[in-house]
């Protein structure tokens, strides 16, 4: 069994170190910077009395935080919608497995949308690979964020697997806090949005009982970000074509934090997030099979069903599945106004990748129609994006 101090080294800050890590932000000189760089707001000097004042996680949140990603939200998209809020209830905890495309916007801005709705902010998972100065383990651990951690092997890998699967499952059942938390490791490179299931399995370590009472106490709800234009989407092509080569792709130094500041501030157009049901009434549907294998694939195939019945599919993913599939499939679904942006948007992110002109062409417009795919195969039902001029 473990206890709260076997979590010392991966939970997130308590209120009574809140003080000191505050401190410690205001006193670096990365702080003004970073927020002169992605923050809108007027007068950035009015942030500091209200940081000085920050006693507790909360006060963080709702000083900072909030406004901070609700003013990146309204910057840098067009718009930003939600749906399925009526599908969770306050002071229920849940685990939310979310599709995963930006580093930090998919997890900020469900916490935003918990905050505006009268809701507890939920704990999130924070790789070890982004703790690279004491700066951005203090903004981590104020933002309810726990250590995941990364890069281990062998014997020391099942030991982290252990101890993060029994916090997940402390932080749910005992604390009575909801967990954020991406269906894989990394984001999502190609559109192909999976869920792993080694997530499930780590997931299921800490359990109990039997398979469905395992999952039943963790209460997933999938969450589906979908973003008109996404995030990085240069970045995430070059990392692919290299991986593809069978050559191993290591992150150069400063790598995850061009890509958070790209993610945060490149136009996203429209946003939807899309809150699903929670899937403990379907657990039943894995009472089918016999063996915890064929449980956790199962499990895995009702998440991503529910993922992809909660897309929103923009024009651009209809013309990138026409495109790639030479089809007019869709064609009546984007008008010849879409094309040419989305045509015109192609060629500016692809025109400094120094790759093949057919394999990144091939690699970006996947990004764009691997959700169409993915819809096809699932055979659900998916809301569309209105089209418009």
């Amino acid at each position: 069994m473990y206890k709260e101090e076997d979590f010392e080294q991966i939970r997130p800050y308590y209120d009574h170190e809140v003080h000191a890590a505050v401190k410690r932000i205001l006193a670096s000189p990365v702080f003004d910077k970073i927020l002169s760089y992605i923050s809108p707001f007027q007068d950035i000097s009015r942030i500091r009395p209200l940081m000085e004042q920050t006693n507790t996680i909360k006060g963080f949140q709702g000083n900072l935080m909030h406004p901070l990603v609700r003013n990146i939200i309204d910057h840098s998209s067009e718009s930003f919608t939600i749906s399925g809020l009526h599908q969770i209830i306050q002071g229920t905890p849940y685990l939310y497995l979310a599709n995963h495309r930006d580093i930090v916007l998919d997890s900020a801005m469900m916490q935003l949308v918990l905050f505006e709705n009268g809701y507890d902010s939920s704990e999130i998972t924070f790789g070890s690979n982004l703790m690279t100065s004491q700066f951005i383990i203090d903004f981590g651990r104020l933002n309810k964020m726990f250590v995941v951690n990364r890069g281990a092997n062998g014997r020391e890998l099942f030991k982290n697997a252990q101890l993060l699967s029994a916090y997940i499952r402390h932080t749910i059942v005992n604390k009575k806090s909801s967990i954020w938390i991406a269906q894989r490791n990394g984001r999502t490179k190609d559109g192909n949005d999976r869920t792993e299931p080694g997530l499930l399995k780590m997931l299921n370590i800490s359990g109990t009982g039997n398979f469905k009472q395992s999952f039943n106490q963790l209460n997933i709800v999938p969450l589906t970000v979908s973003y008109e234009f996404e995030p990085c989407c240069a970045l995430k092509i070059k990392e692919t074509s290299i991986r593809l080569t069978g050559v191993p792709y290591h992150k150069k130094s400063g790598e995850d934090i061009k890509s958070i500041i790209t993610g945060v501030t490149q136009p996203k157009g429209r946003i939807h997030l899309s809150i699903g049901r929670p899937l403990n009434p379907l657990l039943q549907e894995t009472d089918k099979v016999n063996t915890n294998n064929e449980k956790i694939n199962r499990l895995t195939e009702l998440i991503d069903s529910e993922i992809y019945s909660n897309y929103i599919l923009w024009p651009n993913n209809y013309i990138a599945y026409d495109m790639l599939y030479h089809t007019d499939e869709y064609a009546g679904c984007y008008s010849g106004m879409h094309r040419k942006k989305f045509l015109d948007y192609m060629q500016h992110e692809l025109e400094d990748i120094d790759i093949g002109a057919d394999l990144k062409r091939e690699l970006f417009l996947k990004i764009y129609s691997n959700p169409v795919v993915n819809v096809k195969k699932a055979k659900v039902q998916v809301n569309k994006a209105r089209v418009r001029e």
